[in-house]
């Protein structure tokens, strides 16, 4: 007997599919995303269409970002292209900013996002930051948890800096797996993340910065005096006021902006 909430559709775990079933979840999400006419709005992977049809409803045309083909042929069967542009092949490699025809419009991106490559598309997204208005995505609650994690807190990290460097972000509630089908093992939270002005991108070099931070939380467990070794030495460290022997999680995303930019204007250590 098919599964009637998936329509007969197996869900393939390589495109790590959950599809969102339950109707209470699916209005509360899209109240929260509060979708107008005449915005320009991408779903990532909408799948069987649960939060597709809400959102068709409320704008006059709606942008989707899909791999598996199947799931696409029955998008063009159930939309008209007029309403519905799919945009077929992996959101880790689609350029975003082609759909950001009208600098007025800056998109507003949703999804259900797939857990098992969600860190890898947050930072593809956050390239695009400059053409965002905003992204309202689900994702593993583990994942937002680090994504909003304090300084000093076992969550923070990587994902942490880089994100909050470029966005604002809050968690705004969490799903339980009895809404998906099939359900994950996991609890799942929705996120919202809002860009920064770029006036407020204080990182002179970002690529350096970038580095820096994936520096500091390689060895979680060594200290700076010994991850960041590349990029500061003694007299560095009490250039900056640091203590060489405090680990990465320890500072906030503004030190690590301030040792980039202090990096960046005294150049490449001899």
């Amino acid at each position: 007997m098919q599964d009637r909430e998936t329509d007969g559709h197996r869900a393939r775990k390589r495109f790590g599919q959950n599809f969102l079933s339950d109707p209470n979840i699916i209005r509360r999400i899209i109240d929260a995303i509060r979708p107008q006419p005449g915005e320009t709005m991408v779903e990532i992977g909408p799948g069987l269409g649960a939060m597709t049809d809400p959102l068709i409803e409320r704008l006059d045309h709606l942008h989707v970002v899909e791999i598996d083909r199947d799931l696409i042929a029955r998008l063009r069967e159930r939309y008209p292209a007029e309403r519905l542009s799919i945009h077929e092949g992996d959101a880790l490699k689609f350029d975003f900013a082609s759909l950001c025809t009208d600098p007025t419009k800056p998109l507003r991106i949703v999804g259900n996002l797939p857990y098992n490559i969600s860190t890898p598309i947050l930072f593809h997204l956050a390239e695009f930051a400059a053409q965002v208005k905003d992204m309202t995505f689900m994702l593993q609650k583990e994942v937002v948890m680090r994504m909003v994690a304090d300084p000093g807190t076992e969550d923070y990290g990587r994902l942490s800096v880089m994100l909050q460097y470029r966005f604002r972000m809050g968690r705004m509630f969490d799903v339980p797996p009895g809404a998906f089908r099939p359900a994950p093992k996991v609890m799942s939270s929705i996120v919202r993340l809002v860009p920064l002005p770029a006036e407020e991108l204080g990182a002179s070099d970002e690529d350096l910065f970038g580095r820096i931070v994936t520096a500091a939380f390689g060895q979680r467990r060594k200290t700076l005096r010994n991850t960041l070794r590349e990029f500061l030495d003694d007299a560095g460290f009490a250039a900056l006021g640091l203590d060489p022997g405090l680990r990465g999680e320890r500072l906030s995303m503004a030190e690590f902006v301030t040792i980039a930019n202090y990096c960046a204007a005294r150049g490449p250590r001899s």
